[in-house]
């Protein structure tokens, strides 16, 4: 990704994650299926316990495609966004998880001990940046983990999936987390590979000492790494979408008993663009 297209030089988030963005990650079948792939492994790595229920942290949520893989998966989830037209996109699509919109930069506002894990898809580059004369990124870093770690329960993980711009991010975001009392590191997937690449700072919140996950396709042939890939995406549920997508989720939180909308002719119906 050059420097020039990169959005967060392009405006502040929640400028540039305005109705028109907003919309793209409803629309873009593959743009959804990159978030939910980002999604899934981001969950892999937090390790949690094997059919259990945890209470997740989603940061930077969005539209609440990552927060659908968490609920597809069982678990019960809290989203926190710094562009209310992403929020708004989530609320439209009925996401599961409770929606709050707030600026990393200046913490997270939960409980102590409150999150078994947290992950975060995209977002956690935009710490970077100094959208405002007021911002240094260094501090605002450094408030975000502290109050992190404070929030999650002893012995959990955050994994970020992140874009970083160079190595001077990566190595300023990685300081900033161990000065606030975290351990773990980058795990980085298919590092011999441009287009598939994927980068994680997987960070371990206290309790008993953990080992860092292996990245994908670091001791593999590429035969190997083919054959896996190709396994993974039998696997994979196909990805829903519109009417089916919609029904489903309905369907779903009626078994649960929870209050739910009746189906009519409209649901799941696309709704027409704003024109300004």
């Amino acid at each position: 990704m050059a420097a020039s297209g990169r959005p967060e030089h392009q405006a502040p988030p929640e400028i540039f994650y305005n109705e028109t963005e907003a919309a793209k990650y409803t629309s873009n079948s593959r743009m959804i299926e990159i978030q939910q792939k980002l999604s899934e492994r981001a969950l892999e790595l937090l390790s949690l316990p094997p059919d259990v229920s945890c209470y997740i942290l989603d940061i930077g949520c969005g539209s609440g495609l990552s927060g659908e893989v968490l609920t597809d998966n069982d678990h019960v989830w809290v989203g926190v966004d710094i562009s209310p037209s992403m929020l708004d996109v989530a609320v439209e699509r009925e996401s599961e998880g409770d929606l709050i919109l707030a600026d990393m930069g200046n913490g997270m506002p939960f409980r102590p001990g409150t999150f078994d894990g947290v992950i975060s898809i995209s977002a956690l580059q935009w710490l970077c940046n100094a959208d405002k004369k007021c911002h240094s990124p260094a501090k605002r870093m450094l408030t975000f983990f502290r109050t992190l770690y404070a929030v999650m329960c002893r012995g959990s993980r955050a994994v970020f999936q992140l874009y970083p711009e160079n190595s001077e991010q990566l190595e300023l975001l990685t300081q900033q987390a161990m000065k606030a009392g975290f351990t773990g590191g980058l795990v980085v997937d298919y590092p011999n590979s441009t287009k598939a690449k994927k980068i994680f700072l997987c960070l371990f919140c206290g309790g008993t000492s953990q080992i860092l996950p292996a990245g994908l396709g670091t001791e593999e042939t590429n035969t190997d790494v083919a054959q896996k890939a190709g396994k993974r995406a039998r696997l994979r549920k196909p990805l829903k979408t519109g009417r089916d997508w919609v029904l489903e989720k309905k369907e779903r939180r009626r078994r649960q008993g929870k209050e739910t909308r009746p189906d009519t002719q409209y649901t799941g119906r696309k709704r027409r663009g704003h024109h300004f």
